[in-house]
């Protein structure tokens, strides 16, 4: 009853206003800067630590997460799930393209009443990785703005691409004039989304709607074709560098921004993208975005990781030793668990944040470890690995880095 009460609810009226040429997103009438994030991590944590609005990429499972958004006093930018021609969807097939406009014209009409939706977030990135130039794509796009225009004049729309290359902005100007935001999703090329998207042309004000750490594909490799990770402090700093350049210095074009990923995501490496380990513990970037969302650092801070060190090289014959180093240290002095892991690495690393599986470990290759130190024998098996480390301060905050690793097989002389 509760559930149905909140979607059959009173709307609170979402507006993007323009005064002397400077854009601004109003809530109930008053100045919403978002501060956002998106991923499955407690909301109630969000909450505490200054944010005010969470983000989805779809319609699933709705309902609750509306009702907690509500119960929190936070918001909920809705995603509207729109087909990717990477994933075999067809902008050329019109039953593809009927069926997906009634499907979010459904979800629309269900939820537009519920007080805490903020605004409709219309696809993600379905206009792929390469130009984004495809007017049918884009047409649409704006089909379903123009109709959550009709249906709903209470939220804004937008939509999200990936990253503004090719002619994303120059589109979304031309071809969706219902579209109110651009969303842009950005890894490491935040600091400069201003600058270049003006420069394209784009006038519409945006939200970053996934700002995260530098991608996999966008970080440089070893020679055998695996990325370097920076250490959890390290990515603090990123993100804290992203907000500053994209939002805090863009008054009257950025809406606001949404951190990327708001939990724990195995993509490429278990720690890549994950403001959180897989048990919870927040690392850097969580405490950074606490101290940018509500003008103060937590009590009880993270500990702070350097690079890992080699005693050798990355590449290793099968079995032989290996020693590495690491600098780790807790602002409070608390007593850390250090913890190293030796995983095996993916053959391949998948494109588009698909879901990946967690990858073998190898326990009995840590011959002796401590606190900054850990001596291995490697396996036998030729290949990449990855060896971890991570530090838990025990009150809920932790620090992790890794390097990758490749053993390889010896040639026999002849």
């Amino acid at each position: 009853m509760l559930m149905q009460a909140a979607v059959n609810g009173q709307a609170i009226k979402t507006q993007v206003v323009q005064t002397d040429g400077k854009w601004q997103l109003l809530r109930d009438g008053q100045p919403y800067l978002i501060k956002g994030a998106g991923g499955g991590a407690s909301k109630k944590l969000l909450k505490e630590i200054g944010g005010n609005s969470f983000r989805t990429w779809g319609a699933d499972n709705l309902e609750k997460q509306l009702d907690e958004a509500q119960q929190l006093g936070i918001t909920v930018c809705v995603g509207i799930w729109l087909g990717q021609e990477r994933s075999k969807f067809s902008y050329d097939s019109e039953e593809q393209v009927t069926r997906q406009f009634e499907s979010a014209r459904k979800a629309i009409e269900k939820y537009k009443n519920h007080p805490a939706v903020l605004l409709w977030a219309i696809g993600n990135e379905m206009e792929g990785f390469k130009e984004g130039d495809n007017p049918k794509i884009w047409k649409a796009v704006n089909d379903i703005a123009a109709m959550a225009k009709k249906l709903d004049p209470n939220h804004p729309t937008m939509t999200v691409i990936a990253e503004i290359g090719g002619k994303r902005v120059p589109c979304i100007h031309q071809y969706c004039p219902d579209i109110d935001i651009v969303g842009i999703n950005t890894y490491a090329g935040i600091a400069s989304i201003p600058e270049r998207y003006r420069k394209l042309g784009g006038t519409k004000p945006y939200i970053i709607t996934e700002a995260g750490v530098p991608g996999t594909w966008e970080t440089p490799k070893t020679k055998w074709g695996k990325v370097q990770e920076m250490p959890s402090t390290a990515k603090g700093e990123f993100y804290r560098r992203g907000w500053v350049e994209a939002v805090e210095k863009q008054p009257g074009l950025a809406l606001g921004e949404y951190v990327f990923t708001w939990g724990q995501k195995q993509e490429a490496t278990e720690t890549w993208f994950g403001m959180f380990l897989q048990d919870g513990s927040r690392l850097e970037a969580v405490d950074t975005m606490q101290e940018i969302w509500s003008g103060s650092a937590p009590e009880n801070r993270c500990p702070k990781i350097s690079a890992i060190k080699l005693t050798g090289s990355q590449e290793i014959a099968p079995g032989l030793p290996l020693s590495a180093t690491v600098e780790i240290s807790d602002p409070e002095i608390d007593a850390l668990k250090v913890e190293w892991v030796l995983r095996r690495e993916p053959d391949a690393y998948k494109e588009g944040g698909d879901r990946e599986d967690p990858t073998a470990t190898f326990p009995d290759a840590i011959v002796r470890a401590t606190d900054s130190a850990v001596e291995l024998k490697m396996p036998t098996k030729p290949g990449g690995y990855r060896l971890y480390v991570f530090a838990r301060d025990g009150k809920g905050g932790a620090a992790t880095a890794n390097i990758p690793l490749h053993v390889v097989e010896q040639t026999k002389a002849p």
